[in-house]
């Protein structure tokens, strides 16, 4: 697996933290490789099965589900796919815990005094209840808990932690899908170059720092609603050397001005919202576009477009792995909910790049 690269706030792991989170890495691997044998279980035995006691083949999502939460094979590969997150997180937690002193010391340090970008909190913006209703993802504490003055903790046990699942595939520093995008607006869109970016629900700022790398001349804002996510994100990009402005909002409402952006961007936000949430942060976008601006998210896809099978995989996630609005928004045609939002339909973007574990969707504003 890739290393990741050490930045003033990432909690390093000790041998025997460093042992079990390999170990929770190398589990993750089986977990992937049962996840195909899933798919040759489900054609050929759990699909069958219900189509003898149903007088019909499979036909959506539920269906899928449902019938793999029956088979032996599913039900061995999900206890193990909730097995591996609950190691994951609390083989990461053990070494944030030990170090959480010196990680908050070191992030006070780099955001002391002159800073390239800045933090602005926020205490009156609330956790919305679809964030708050459970730990999402299973992750101990969810995003906003706060144990101590100025935690950091849930920015730092979320860094590491994802760096682990996806076993470094988004980069050292997690900047793989800011960079990614980038590379997509430039080679599909050359002439675009955005002088404002917003980041929207940047977590601990991974995504943020690539487009930071990729537009080192833009101004570059990032939000979320989570205190301790911000604080980590900042003193992470400060100790980077990235010039990005935090601000504690809610997407679904901001305090920016009426075209205050070129580009906005956003990396799996959407699917850990609501109907109505959703809705508003692409009217939100829309308000937040100048003319001639672009936002593009990259988020889970919609279920009509993928395998019946794996659209039922994905949907796995949505009762078991708390994350309960995933199923829902795979329902959502992307181009009627980009039009609802006040985007023509002529300038809206529905494309899966190559390369890109899900499809980008977006659109243009007119002007």
């Amino acid at each position: 697996m890739p290393h990741q690269a050490p930045h003033a706030v990432l909690p390093l792991p000790n041998h025997d933290e460093g042992a079990r989170q390999d170990f929770t890495v190398s589990l993750r691997g089986t977990v992937n490789r049962l996840a195909r044998d899933n798919e040759i279980a489900f054609r050929h035995r759990a699909a069958p099965a219900f189509q003898r006691s149903n007088n019909r083949p499979p036909r959506d999502r539920h269906d899928v589900r449902k019938v793999m939460e029956r088979d032996p094979y599913g039900q061995i590969s999900g206890a193990l796919r909730v097995t591996y997150q609950e190691l994951l997180w609390d083989s990461v937690i053990d070494s944030v815990e030990r170090q959480l002193p010196a990680l908050l010391e070191n992030s006070r340090k780099v955001t002391n005094g002159r800073t390239k970008g800045s933090l602005r909190l926020d205490p009156a913006v609330k956790v919305p209840r679809y964030l708050n209703a459970v730990d999402i993802h299973m992750m101990p504490g969810n995003y906003d808990s706060e144990r101590v003055a100025g935690d950091i903790s849930a920015g730092a046990i979320y860094d590491r932690g994802v760096f682990l699942r996806v076993m470094g595939t988004r980069g050292a520093y997690g900047e793989g899908f800011g960079t990614d995008v980038a590379t997509f607006l430039k080679r599909e869109m050359p002439g675009f170059k955005p002088r404002r970016i917003l980041d929207q629900g940047c977590s601990v700022g991974g995504t943020t720092f690539g487009l930071s790398q990729a537009f080192p001349r833009a101004e570059l804002h990032a939000i979320d609603v989570a205190a301790p996510m911000l604080r980590y994100a900042h003193a992470r990009a400060e100790s980077l050397g990235a010039a990005v402005h935090f601000s504690q909002q809610n997407a679904e409402k901001t305090d920016f001005a009426d075209g205050s952006f070129d580009f906005i961007f956003s990396f799996a936000l959407l699917h850990e919202t609501s109907t109505s949430a959703l809705r508003n942060i692409l009217k939100e976008a829309h308000r937040l576009l100048a003319p001639g601006g672009l936002v593009l998210y990259l988020d889970l896809p919609e279920w009509k477009t993928v395998d019946l099978f794996q659209a039922g995989n994905m949907d796995w996630d949505t009762l078991n792995n708390a994350e309960p609005f995933i199923g829902k928004l795979g329902d959502f045609n992307r181009e009627t909910l980009m039009v609802d939002a006040g985007f023509a339909k002529a300038d809206v973007i529905h494309t899966h790049p190559t390369g890109f574990p899900f499809p980008l969707f977006g659109a243009r504003k007119a002007g």
